[in-house]
């Protein structure tokens, strides 16, 4: 026989039955949400703060600018943290912090890219 997935007590019902009670369930699903949370809260910082090291590097007026990996590195920016990625008609890949893009050459180059 199936146990309550929160207080282990029997089941008495359906066969697909998780939980013995509303309570053990809004239980569950809360703490879950709450260790989701933390998760989405923390990726969410380091987006921002990517994304900030960027627009001070880029500055107010300009488009585009190359920096170092070295440059990146010692602000402190996440490479492995992005929102999306795309590859162009060449086949090279423009990772993405919301509006902000960045290319990685050969050469540890990275382009640093603001779309309109």
């Amino acid at each position: 026989m199936n146990k309550c997935k929160i207080c282990k007590k029997e089941l008495k019902g359906r066969a697909d039955k998780i939980f013995c009670s509303p309570a053990c369930k809004n239980y569950y699903h809360v703490n879950l949400r709450r260790v989701t949370n933390k998760v989405a809260i923390e990726i969410d910082r380091i987006l921002h703060r990517n994304r900030s090291i960027l627009l001070e590097i880029l500055g107010k007026n300009s488009t585009q600018k190359k920096v170092s990996r070295l440059t990146l590195s010692k602000k402190k920016f996440s490479f492995k943290h992005l929102t999306h990625f795309n590859i162009n008609s060449k086949g090279k890949m423009y990772h993405f912090l919301y509006d902000i893009a960045w290319m990685e050459f050969s050469d540890d180059e990275i382009l640093i890219i603001r779309r309109k």
